[in-house]
């Protein structure tokens, strides 16, 4: 059983979230919140609320899902739409610029389900 939740239009650019997300993938629910607490990211604490929604949407789904057993099974980010912008230069110029967005997503799943699925 494999339970995702996401976390859509963070003012993030993708770049920057990839590096914190990489840091969760393939390990231990328990073990990934301990990571992304002491990461000294501005991310980090997004992507820990979207790790949590992802534990309770398993609890949600199947009441007799044990929570240390899971894993955070696939972390990924994808780009979001990006916001265009002008900035004021001299002589009556405009600089653009883009905001980018990030859409964050989180799968975590059961140890012996994802081991099965492997073999």
């Amino acid at each position: 059983m494999e339970v995702k939740a996401e976390a859509r239009y963070m003012r993030i650019s993708p770049q920057k979230a990839r590096l914190v997300v990489n840091l969760i993938r393939g390990r231990k629910a328990n073990d990934a919140i301990i990571t992304l607490r002491s990461v000294n990211k501005r991310i980090a604490p997004a992507v820990e609320k979207v790790l949590h929604s992802a534990i309770a949407n398993a609890q949600n789904q199947n009441e007799d899902v044990d929570v240390d057993q899971l894993i955070v099974s696939e972390a990924y980010v994808n780009e979001g739409p990006r916001q265009r912008r002008v900035r004021p230069a001299p002589m009556g110029r405009a600089y653009r610029y883009q905001r980018r967005t990030s859409h964050i997503v989180v799968k975590v799943a059961e140890k012996l389900a994802v081991a099965a699925e492997r073999a």
